[in-house]
């Protein structure tokens, strides 16, 4: 292909997951960027159920048609107690991977200035007045490029923030006997063995019958994938099922840190998703984050003057949050077999529409001291102590 061949777009996306199409879904919804080509590039063809997604909301969302179940109990569990956590006026919601594809294509597919090609990006480069994008197949340049393509070493290759992964393995089960409660997400099940770490199982029923049963850890490393389903099998077991269908399965590992990968972002390239930081570093939850920052998003590109050459790098501002989230991490990465406790102390006694708005980063700072003081003191102010001196120690090097 010759450079006169190349194809132009406004903007390109390099990556479909959620964060891109969570951003185009909403630019095509206000109606302002008709006369703006959108390209996506995914090798991905988001055909198949590849992962289920989690959220709490008080309202019904622009997603909610494609929201499969919702519940207003679940459970937290330790190996001494159980408690029943009455979320309203949360609810907790959950979307299937292969429905939230569906629906959003579904709507671009109706708009000629969209294209979405499968096709694995190989190359990008920032030039002056334009990007270049590379593909196997293909040559492509745009005005703006949003990244969502992780890229595992810029986290993982530093010291400064601590790494930790959120990694599952999860059965969709048909059990022969009525062990589940179809009114009750499990949210946290700390009664597993820990052998030291943080883990815990998560259960979605579907039916007394069927459910989504979750092996998960907040941890530096994985395991095989056998001791995942060996702890899965244990775990229907002590519910009362030795006989069950496994109808599918699902696998992951999310990262969890605060490594501001927002400094990444330059003139023409804004990182989007886990690859921007749009995953919350201390829970791994991916769908309410980036659905609030592909709204910002949309309104930061609306509100810039047409004429003016944007300036991605200024897009993304960290928060109080942000600090809550390195505390938390920093102890876990240091003492992971704390994780049990630390979670226990919050939900045991803790309100939990409080503690989800908290999560949410809604909370005034009153409430924030109100959740936080629930923690367990000594590891956090250690960990305080810890992030202000490398911090300060950290800047006097730059």
């Amino acid at each position: 292909m010759t450079s006169s061949q190349i194809k132009h777009f406004n903007y390109i996306f390099t990556g479909s997951g959620l964060a891109a199409l969570m951003t185009v879904y909403k630019m095509i919804l206000s109606g302002k960027f008709t006369e703006k080509s959108i390209l996506l590039l995914d090798q991905n063809a988001k055909k198949t159920n590849d992962r289920t997604w989690c959220f709490w909301d008080k309202n019904e969302s622009i997603w909610n048609s494609v929201v499969s179940k919702k519940w207003d109990l679940a459970l937290f569990a330790n190996e001494d107690s159980k408690r029943d956590l009455y979320l309203k006026p949360y609810q907790y919601n959950q979307i299937r991977g292969i429905d939230f594809y569906d629906f959003v294509f579904k709507t671009l597919s109706k708009h000629s200035n969209v294209t979405f090609l499968n096709e694995k990006v190989t190359d990008i480069n920032e030039l002056e007045t334009h990007v270049f994008v590379g593909t196997e197949e293909n040559r492509y340049t745009c005005d703006y490029l949003f990244n969502s393509i992780y890229t595992k070493a810029f986290a993982e290759s530093q010291i400064k923030y601590p790494v930790l992964q959120q990694h599952f393995v999860g059965w969709f089960v048909k059990t022969e006997a009525e062990v589940f409660n179809l009114e009750q997400a499990t949210f946290m099940d700390f009664s597993v063995e820990q052998k030291g770490n943080t883990r815990f199982m998560y259960v979605l029923p579907n039916s007394k019958t069927e459910a989504l049963v979750e092996y998960t850890l907040f941890s530096k490393n994985l395991l095989p994938k056998e001791e995942y389903e060996k702890e899965i099998q244990i775990y229907l077991k002590q519910l009362g099922t030795e006989k069950f269908e496994i109808l599918e399965k699902e696998q992951g590992s999310i990262p969890m840190t605060c490594y501001p990968f927002w400094k990444k972002n330059t003139k023409r390239v804004l990182n989007i998703g886990t690859a921007g930081g749009w995953t919350k570093g201390s829970t791994g939850y991916t769908f309410k984050n980036s659905d609030k920052k592909s709204s910002e998003l949309v309104d930061f590109l609306q509100g810039a003057d047409s004429s003016a050459v944007l300036k991605m790098s200024s897009f993304y501002k960290k928060n109080r949050f942000w600090f809550y989230d390195l505390l938390l991490l920093d102890v876990l990465y240091r003492h992971n077999e704390l994780g049990s406790s630390i979670f226990s102390s919050l939900f045991k006694n803790g309100n939990p529409a409080l503690i989800f708005k908290f999560l949410d980063e809604e909370t005034s700072f009153i409430e924030d001291v109100k959740v936080i003081l629930k923690c367990p003191k000594f590891p956090f102010i250690k960990a305080l102590f810890r992030v202000i001196f490398l911090s300060n120690k950290y800047n006097q090097k730059q």
